[in-house]
């Protein structure tokens, strides 16, 4: 598997003065998703947890809910080895596994949906809905609708202390300065699993996935907190794994406040200090009126 961060040469430029100096960067490399041994998808990301981040992005596009659905994971050998497995290849002697395609196998009766079988999507480290961008089409296909959930009432302030915990849990950050990051919180701030990578959504693929391997799906009690904006992607990714409070350090786009009306999800924006903007569902938000308002 590819490193999370590679060494490069870079030339220094400090109040005139110029040095030059090994530095550390994320490294970026292309991931083909297949299902059941058919290329669906390819998206630029961060080496780790590719498994979960193929899964997760099936529960994204409404094949996967349920961790029985899901019948194995496996590296294949690379685009032109035929798609077979890493021990079938070893057993062959050839085809060089650059651990950079994952084919996800869906259990027997697992229905696929129409709208992923044809597709063989591009996607870049800041895109993830691949063409599916609907609201009626993330309404169709969640599978725990938000509004049927249990009840969550969270402290503003609490919100307001999660991002510095995000923040102080970014190890790869630390070394690159280059990374997104996603993570879990349950309704009363305990830290579940936090991901990064260079593409957000990726990060929130990599959280939804482990997820689902570990038979947490629907994540109903749970808040998500991006390092980044909140944009229409990351919206629906939240909704289709059942999560009710959505919140961002930077803005939310209109699509995703769109959505977080319709469906029912919280939407925090530019959370920040004791600052925040809540766009969608600020009934999950125990809330003190200002003075004078």
């Amino acid at each position: 598997m590819g490193r999370v961060t590679e060494r490069r040469k870079v030339i220094r430029i400090r109040d005139g003065a110029v040095s030059t100096r090994p530095d550390t960067l994320v490294a970026e490399e292309p991931l083909e998703i297949r299902l059941n041994g058919k290329p669906l998808a390819i998206t630029m990301r961060t080496p780790g947890d590719d498994f979960a981040l193929a899964v997760g992005f099936l529960v994204s596009e409404g094949v996967l809910a349920e961790r029985d659905e899901l019948r194995n994971v496996v590296y294949c050998a690379g685009a032109t080895d035929g798609g077979t497995s890493r021990a079938s290849a070893a057993e062959r002697g050839g085809g060089s596994n650059t651990y950079n395609v994952v084919d996800v196998q869906t259990a027997p009766g697992v229905t696929v949906p129409d709208i992923t079988l044809e597709r063989n999507v591009y996607t870049t480290s800041s895109c993830g809905l691949c063409g599916k961008a609907s609201l009626d089409a993330v309404r169709t296909t969640a599978r725990w609708p938000i509004a049927d959930t249990p009840p969550v009432r969270i402290d503003a302030d609490l919100l307001a202390s999660l991002p510095d915990r995000l923040r102080a849990s970014q190890r790869v950050f630390d070394r690159t300065g280059g990374l997104h990051a996603a993570a879990l919180f349950t309704e009363d701030g305990r830290l579940l699993d936090v991901r990064e990578d260079v593409g957000r959504h990726n990060a929130v693929d990599k959280l939804i996935g482990r997820a689902l391997q570990n038979g947490d799906l629907p994540l109903s009690r749970t808040i998500l907190l991006v390092s980044g904006r909140a944009s229409f992607e990351l919206a629906q990714k939240a909704v289709m794994a059942g999560v009710p409070v959505l919140a961002a350090v930077s803005a939310p786009s209109s699509l995703a406040v769109d959505l977080a009306a319709e469906t029912g999800l919280t939407l925090v924006g530019f959370l920040r200090g004791a600052s925040m903007n809540v766009y969608a569902g600020e009934d999950r938000i125990a809330l003190r009126a200002a003075a004078g308002s």
